[in-house]
């Protein structure tokens, strides 16, 4: 046995990598590797029955690691974790297997969890987050991620909201839990993943070095609830959204082959927080359903430039970050690195500006592939691979969802005109779209109008069947009649040289009632120019690149927009702003 890693003490022994030389792989057993996610893929398409009981960690995890051991299968690590401090940790298929049995057993034994509760997992991206993942699946407890950006009064809500009985942060938010405990009646254990010992608190390292690798993994129907995500809306506080382990653990193998483009071989980078369902999609399913190696960076900050040197020290060949981010590397012009492995790259979360996917094109030589979804859904539009790429475009609809355009009744509009985007659950409701908002049967009840779901997104279709987004539905600015989304005046904006990052929204006006307002962060260079005289050139500007009547009629500079935590502009604190006043 070799040791291949090297860690600071606070990285648990028990996540060293120990492993033995590794075989070589046979290209005629590559058949065999893709069986797996073939199947899945038919039941994507409705070619097979989804099967009545199935888990993740049992059907797909524990089958990879059994044609790992038979070496038939690429020598590919399951998971490959680096720090910003030069700390490694690599697992095979195997090795997630046993430390997430290990992990398993801390949750039923030391944390006395059993099937069916809930626990609330608030950590950065940190190795045993991925543990947390697979081990609530073995154990069939309801795992509910949230970012490390909560605050406590967030984090109570949760923990009310939810009825939790377990959760699990690092010592950073330890104080924030603790300061909340009183009014958290359903909570049973807390446990702590750092170093040291903490009143109160059970140690996660040091439970996991004594835990027993023995565990049987529950027998689970696909319908049973294995993930709750809380997502904000318009109004009120977040919803709880619930997944079963049919709808993310089956529903991202379309995803994982067509949008993603990953194999056995290929090593994906997904930067999203882990608090955020695009880790889910890219960062534990649609990598691992494919046998791929998930590929993390600590980042605790984002920094293009740590970016762009990852992307150039390590094998990475699929890279997936928000739009925004891509924005920023652009920006800072990754043209000088080397970026060897990288075959692939693919965004979401919010619509991409063709100027960017431009701009990456030329200084990588790699298109980037847009795809949409929601927590509510796996992935419902992508511009898939082979597919021609429109920029701006949402992409087609990926299977097994049925997407249209339709108006207020719920019926489909013509093509080329503007409406909400929708999925079919009419006559049947596909798998992978979320069970129900828990506690919550109005929203869910809201959500379906006529025979469709509604994503609250406006968009159209176009002749080829290509969705294009034109903005949340409450986002969309109204100004004397005419209908405006923000996306394409941002897009116009962003093409300005004086232009780092763009948000607009309506702001009240006596006569139009509301018209387009940005809000714009300057390149350092222009920020001394004459205000008026940008403003104007702007101005200009827009009315150029797209229908005059979309031009922003107000301009205000800003240092840095609203964001959150995934780094998503939140254009409501814009415009409640600007109402307000």
């Amino acid at each position: 046995f070799i040791m291949r890693t090297f860690l600071k003490s606070w990285i648990p022994q028990c996540l060293w990598i120990l492993r033995s030389p590794s075989r070589t792989f046979h290209g005629n057993n590559r058949l065999l590797t893709f069986q797996i996610t073939s199947y899945y893929e038919s039941v994507n398409q409705g070619k097979k029955e989804v099967p009545e009981y199935f888990n993740f960690a049992s059907d797909v995890l524990d089958e990879w690691a059994q044609l790992e051991k038979d070496g038939r299968k690429p020598a590919n690590p399951a998971f490959w974790w680096v720090s910003d401090k030069g700390e490694e940790v690599k697992w095979s298929f195997e090795e997630l297997g046993s430390l997430s049995k290990k992990t398993a057993n801390v949750l039923s034994e030391a944390c006395g969890l059993q099937r069916g509760d809930r626990i609330v997992a608030i950590l950065p991206r940190v190795p045993e987050w991925w543990l947390l993942n697979v081990a609530c699946m073995r154990a069939g407890i309801v795992l509910i991620p949230g970012t490390s950006q909560l605050t406590a009064k967030d984090i109570s809500y949760r923990l009310q909201a939810s009825k939790a009985k377990c959760i699990v942060t690092n010592d950073a938010l330890a104080p924030a839990v603790e300061s909340v405990l009183s009014d958290s009646q359903f909570l049973k254990s807390k446990l702590i993943v750092g170093e040291g010992s903490r009143d109160g608190w059970l140690n996660f390292k040091e439970l996991l070095a004594v835990a027993s690798a023995d565990h049987q993994c529950v027998k689970t129907r696909s319908q049973d609830p294995m993930l709750i995500y809380f997502t904000s809306g318009t109004t009120g506080f977040p919803k709880m959204v619930l997944h079963s382990y049919g709808s993310y653990g089956l529903g991202f193998a379309t995803t994982g082959r067509h949008w993603l483009k990953l194999t056995p071989s290929d090593i994906m980078w997904n930067t999203s927080d882990t608090g955020w369902v695009k880790a889910a999609w890219s960062s534990v399913f649609a990598p691992w359903i494919c046998g791929s190696c998930v590929f993390v960076h600590n980042m605790p900050q984002f920094k293009p430039e740590v970016i762009a040197e990852t992307l150039s020290k390590y094998p990475i060949t699929t890279f997936c970050t928000a739009p925004t981010a891509f924005l920023m590397l652009v920006k800072h012009d990754v043209s000088s690195y080397k970026f060897p492995s990288l075959k692939h790259c693919v965004t979401g979360g919010e619509a991409l500006n063709p100027e960017v996917l431009a701009k990456w094109k030329i200084q990588t030589g790699v298109d980037i592939h847009e795809g949409y979804g929601q927590t509510e859904t796996v992935t419902i539009c992508a511009n898939m691979k082979g597919m021609k790429i429109k920029p701006g475009s949402l992409g087609k609809p990926v299977p097994p969802y049925d997407v249209q355009i339709v108006d207020e009744q719920g019926a489909v509009v013509p093509q080329g005109e503007e409406g909400t985007i929708a999925i079919r659950v009419k006559p049947t409701r596909p798998f992978c779209l979320f069970s129900e908002y828990l506690d919550n049967p109005e929203k869910t009840a809201a959500s379906v109008r006529g025979d469709f779901y509604l994503t609250g997104d406006r968009g159209f279709m176009d002749e080829e069947g290509y969705i294009w987004f034109v903005g949340r539905a409450d986002d969309i600015i109204n100004s004397a009649g005419y209908r405006i989304g923000p996306f394409e005046v941002e897009s116009a904006l962003i093409e300005h040289p004086a232009v780092v990052e763009a948000a607009v929204v309506s702001s009240p006006d006596p006569v139009r009632g509301e018209v387009v307002k940005a809000f714009v962060v300057l390149a350092p260079a222009f920020v001394s120019h004459d205000p008026e005289k940008l403003i104007h050139e702007l101005q200009q500007h827009v009315k150029k690149v797209t229908a005059p009547y979309k031009y922003p009629r107000k301009v205000e500079f800003v240092q840095e927009l609203p964001k959150t935590a995934t780094g998503k502009i939140q254009r409501k604190v814009l415009k409640n702003k600007e109402w307000a006043k």
